[in-house]
This record gives structure tokens, C-alpha cells and sequence, in this order.
């Protein structure tokens, strides 16, 4: 184990991305140095049987250092978030629970001495002003949707709570993260998992982007191996203390349906773009990762074929069980 990392606390434990990465984190720093929390929605028997589990309301400090000093927390991994297109449909909350969520984990690591905290932000930080393809580590941040607008509120928050405070906040910008584990959660790029289960169930599938709609995707193993590696990081090695950019691969909906036919021959895709498709068309095409490469060895192991192969057995394994 880590030095620097004995007791962690995952919040948002229940989540699409928590509910993999505290599993993840318990295999590699034992069951009860892991403590995963959520609001309302139910833990997983596999969350709930491995390890801790503790309900918490982020937007309430109170609530979140009570299960600090219970555990003796020293690193947080806080991953609570309301999504981009719930966020759109609901503003006011993402507001309240990205930005108030966030500022509380901030000041009770800096009131407490908590030595590392990790915070994702997202490619919605980018808006239809940056450069679409090969969008790079600094530019211009307009974004268009109150969900962005949290994120780059809140890498600024995290740099300077590391520039005046010293706090040791680490963040990924993630691009669509595709995981055969728990649906989305109400995000832009959920076709892109959505679309593995229908495919598999009934063979057919309304895509709510367009056909050629390219977007930047990461598939879940590199979603976690992109926390982990960079919570592992020496100190030294971390420049960026806003966030850093990362990616898997990038890809259309329509090749995403040309993968799934490989499997799937019979399957068939109709595209219906709502209110999602515009902020698609916010957001960059592909990602310039370079920065995260060389200075923490950021390196993705999954591409379209290897996600889709992965996607397809583990689900069909799943609907085979009866558990779809």
C-alpha cells in the first residue's frame, strides 16, 4: 500500500464510475481501508458484502466528516455528480450538488490534513469556441452546459485550493466512459452503453445522437487505471493541478454500429437526435492527451474493437444469467 494512502473514502461509491472503482480499490488496498458512501440510490450486494458502505449527503459538510473521523480518512476519491443532460433539465441542482459537494471535500481535506484528494472534470469543460479535434490541454473554456460550467468552476477551485493551501488535488477530464457494470447516469455520451443493451435484448436500438456524431470515449478498466495511476503519481511528476486531459479512442455512432453488427449481424440502429445532440456538437471530436502521457504514463489498453469485444461477452454472460 501507498504511504500516503491507507484509509480512503469514495464518494458517489454507488455510481457508474464508483461502483467499479471502489471494487477496484478494495482489491488493492484491502476491504475495510475503503469505505464507499452514496445518497439515495441502493449499494450493490457486491458493494455492500466487500466492504463499508455509509449514506452521506455531499451538499451537507456535516454529514461528510462525520464518516471522515469515524474512518480516520486520509485520501478521498469524490466522485458525486449530477450529469450533463440531467443538469440541463435541472441546473439549479447541479449547481448545488457539483459546486457545494466539491468546496465541502475541500475544506475538510484542508481542515483535516487529508493528504490526497481526487476529482474528475470532464471534456464538458470545452465548449464550441476550443479547437473540436485534438482538443489540447490549454485553451479556451466556454462550455455551454451548466454540467461544464461546474467542472471548470471546480478546476479552478482545486488549483487553488493546492496553490494557497498545498492541498494535493489530483483530476482527469473524462471523456464518455462505457462500463457493462451500471447504466449511466444521465450523461451525453450514455448512447454509447445504452446501445450494448438494447443491441443484446432486442436487437434494435434509437440512438439519440446523430449517425456521425464522433465523440471521445474511454472504456471503464482505463477509467479507473486513469485514478489510480494518478493518485499513485509521485508529487513531483504532477504539473497540472486544474486537470488533465485523457482519453481511450474516439469514435461515431455509426462505427460504434458497424463494431456491434460484427457480434450482432442482425441488429439495427435508427437515429432520433433530442436536446443531447446539441451539446455533442459542444464538445470536442478528439482529445490531446500528450501531457497526461508523459507526466504520469497515462496509457489507455482499450480501442473500439477491444471495449466492443469485452462489452459484448460480459453482457451476454449477464442476459444468459437472467440479471439484464
Amino acid at each position: 500500500m501507498s504511504k500516503s494512502m491507507k484509509r480512503i473514502l469514495v464518494t458517489g461509491a454507488t455510481g457508474q464510475i464508483g461502483s467499479e472503482l471502489t471494487i477496484e480499490l478494495r482489491k488493492k488496498y484491502g476491504n475495510n481501508n475503503v469505505i464507499a458512501t452514496g445518497h439515495r440510490r441502493k449499494p450493490s450486494e457486491k458493494l455492500l458484502k466487500s466492504g463499508p458502505f455509509e449514506y452521506i449527503d455531499v451538499t451537507n459538510r456535516d454529514s461528510i466528516e462525520k464518516v471522515v473521523r469515524k474512518y480516520d480518512i486520509d485520501t478521498i476519491y469524490h466522485l458525486v455528480a449530477v450529469l450533463s443532460a440531467v443538469g440541463e433539465e435541472k441546473p439549479q441542482l447541479a449547481w448545488n450538488v457539483n459546486m457545494s459537494g466539491l468546496y465541502n471535500v475541500l475544506e475538510i481535506a484542508r481542515d483535516r490534513g487529508i493528504g490526497r484528494v481526487f476529482w474528475p472534470s470532464s471534456i464538458a469543460v470545452f465548449g464550441p469556441e476550443a479547437p473540436r479535434l485534438n482538443t489540447p490541454q490549454e485553451t479556451v473554456l466556454i462550455p455551454r452546459t451548466m454540467y461544464g460550467v461546474t467542472k471548470v468552476a471546480g478546476e479552478l477551485l482545486c488549483n487553488y485550493y493546492f496553490i494557497r493551501f498545498g492541498l494535493d488535488v489530483r483530476s482527469v477530464r473524462y471523456p464518455g466512459i462505457i462500463s457493462s457494470e451500471t447504466l449511466p447516469g444521465g450523461g451525453t455520451t450514455d448512447y454509447a452503453v445504452e446501445i450494448f443493451y438494447e443491441a443484446i435484448k432486442n436487437k434494435r436500438y434509437t440512438c439519440f445522437v446523430r449517425e456521425d456524431t464522433l465523440l471521445p470515449m474511454m472504456h471503464m478498466p482505463d477509467c479507473i487505471k486513469a485514478a489510480i495511476d494518478l493518485m499513485e503519481a509521485d508529487p513531483s511528476r504532477i504539473k497540472c493541478r486544474t486537470s488533465y486531459n485523457v482519453t481511450g479512442m474516439s469514435f461515431s455512432a455509426g462505427e460504434l454500429v458497424a463494431e456491434i453488427k460484427k457480434y450482432i449481424p442482425e441488429f439495427e440502429c435508427k437515429y432520433k437526435p433530442d436536446f443531447r445532440q446539441k451539446i455533442a456538437d459542444s464538445w470536442p471530436m478528439s482529445i490531446d492527451d500528450s501531457m497526461a502521457r508523459e507526466e504520469w504514463d497515462w496509457n489507455p489498453t482499450h480501442d473500439l474493437a477491444a471495449m466492443t469485444k469485452d462489452m459484448i461477452e460480459k453482457l451476454t454472460k449477464r442476459f444468459a444469467k437472467g440479471s439484464l
